[in-house]
């Protein structure tokens, strides 16, 4: 099989760095057989790792991480790998780690659900006082995770990686740079790189975030919005060795459309009339001023109302102005009714 190939091609590569054979660690990787720690508290770092038809980069991924995060943690580490609905082998090869490796645990979809909901089973399942994501695809370099740690460790909750110097084709970087620019202005954080799959969280920090729909995007302003203190640090990326992207370009629009629900739903959520009323105002001011306008020129016969299409429009921005303020106070009067219900605030700690 392709896996045993990998595999004996990873055993060669494992016995040149390791050669003390009375440390468990240092066996090949292909006769490891280890088992992850009993207790949640005695996992330093999980690293969650969404994946969909990655056969090929799922062996030598799994190798990089485990020499990476047994220097980091001595061990005390997990990887969660999220099969999103793979058709291909990809599940065999991390049933077969598994058998090997006790710390490579997973969870398999019957369908695909998308990235953020893979996100969200791997942090609920998570178990590391550090919680690292990056992807499949062996773009992501395991190497930074030791650098995300010791941001960390500098007082952030959230650590993200930048692409820097990005091996992607034009296609996907130029929009991207667009995405990441109306994001940051929006969000108010800012940031080069939202969407890169390399990231580092406080364990608190992924068990307080929903993610749902196309939210994996945002999470560092969700963060953010939370309290949570949010760095960046440029990372390595390579170029993707094997299979194709699986994201084309619709998600760009369904970034746009989740970027205004993340808006609506965390910004605005608690005061509805802070949006809707200050449209609204505007609307209704510039209205009565092009409707005050005209009725001084009808006033002193210098035009005739009926004839002139500024008057609908001075009309028309008075009446969806209207509309505007008073679905703000309709839904400042469901915030008041529903406080106790909806209050839910990100407390730090407690005295």
């Amino acid at each position: 099989m392709k896996f045993d190939k990998n595999l004996n091609k990873i055993e060669k590569e494992d016995k040149k760095t390791n050669q003390d054979n009375k440390n468990p660690d240092s066996k090949p990787i292909a006769k490891r057989r280890l088992f992850a720690p009993k207790k949640n508290n005695d996992v330093v770092i999980s690293v969650v790792i969404p994946l969909l038809n990655e056969e090929e980069s799922i062996p030598e991924l799994a190798l990089q991480l485990e020499k990476e995060l047994n220097d980091m943690s001595k061990g005390r580490w997990e990887v969660i790998f999220i099969d999103d609905g793979s058709t291909d082998s990809s599940w065999d090869y991390i049933k077969q780690l598994n058998q090997r490796n006790h710390r490579f645990r997973a969870v398999r979809f019957r369908r695909n659900y998308g990235k953020s909901a893979a996100l969200s089973v791997g942090f609920s399942l998570a178990k590391g006082k550090l919680v690292a994501t990056m992807d499949a695809d062996l773009q992501d370099d395991p190497g930074e995770l030791k650098n995300l740690a010791a941001k960390i460790k500098e007082g952030f909750d959230l650590v993200t990686g930048w692409k820097k110097v990005r091996r992607d084709p034009i296609s996907k970087t130029l929009p991207s740079k667009f995405f990441n620019y109306v994001t940051s202005v929006t969000s108010g954080i800012r940031l080069h790189d939202f969407n890169c799959g390399l990231k580092m969280y406080r364990s608190e920090v992924v068990k307080s975030l929903q993610v749902y729909g196309e939210m994996h995007r945002y999470l560092p302003a969700l963060a953010h919005w939370d309290g949570f203190r949010v760095a960046e640090i440029p990372v390595k990326h390579h170029a993707r060795r094997y299979g194709k992207s699986k994201f084309g370009l619709s998600r760009f629009l369904k970034g746009f459309l989740d970027l205004l629900t993340v808006l609506f739903t965390t910004r605005y959520f608690k005061r509805p009339m802070h949006f809707f009323g200050f449209f609204g105002s505007i609307f209704m001011i510039v209205g009565f001023v092009i409707n005050a306008y005209l009725t001084v020129e009808w006033a002193f016969g210098r035009t005739f109302l009926s004839n002139r299409p500024l008057t609908l429009f001075g009309v028309a921005l008075i009446i969806v102005g209207v509309q505007l303020f008073s679905t703000g106070l309709i839904g400042e009067l469901i915030i008041k009714n529903n406080y106790e219900k909806i209050k839910n605030y990100s407390v730090k700690e407690y005295l």
